[in-house]
């Protein structure tokens, strides 16, 4: 008789403020990891180019239907055995979601919340380039120092929880070491 030693698929959530780091660290991870990478700008940028840019109302909308896609694609994934990089600004609203599929899949979480500097933060915001849909431009300037100032907000699942520091030098290399650790 031969036993098979199934591996759980494992769910990476990075999420974060605006500008905080995240996609750089999820396609980072993505390479280092040789996992797929999903981001939910990746989505909401197709969206745009598709329906059209017009208000923050219609990129918030637009941003809504980002995360139902992109939690559709984690399912896939997860349910072909597979595990994954997601990626985006996650708030407590979807979490009940994220634990269905966790639940439905047998797979297991972790989440990585990323955080700089506050003027960082505001500096890379106003010197990246966007799709213009985003409407970047009409973020009000406290808002975003409000969003940068926050502590971690991690959603309720289980799994390890880090910080990451985009604005460390080391802080790459640590966390990688421990998602690497996790991972096993």
């Amino acid at each position: 008789m031969v036993t098979i030693d199934a591996k759980i698929a494992d769910l990476t959530i990075i999420l974060g403020s605006p500008a905080s780091g995240k996609t750089t660290l999820a396609r980072r991870l993505s390479a280092d990891l040789i996992l797929p990478c999903l981001c939910k700008d990746d989505i909401k940028e197709a969206l745009f180019d598709v329906l059209g840019s017009k208000d923050r109302e219609w990129s918030r909308l637009l941003s809504e239907a980002s995360f139902t896609a992109l939690l559709r694609l984690a399912q896939t994934q997860l349910a072909a055995g597979q595990s994954c990089i997601v990626e985006g600004n996650w708030r407590a609203m979807h979490a009940a979601a994220l634990r269905r599929i966790l639940t439905d899949n047998g797979a297991r979480a972790a989440q990585i919340w990323c955080r700089a500097d506050s003027q960082e933060i505001a500096s890379r915001f106003t010197s990246r380039r966007r799709h213009a849909g985003h409407q970047d431009a009409l973020l009000p300037q406290g808002e975003l120092e409000c969003a940068a100032k926050q502590p971690p907000a991690f959603m309720e699942l289980g799994g390890p929880r880090w910080v990451y520091r985009s604005d460390s030098p080391t802080a790459y290399a640590e966390l990688l070491q421990s998602v690497k650790s996790w991972r096993l």
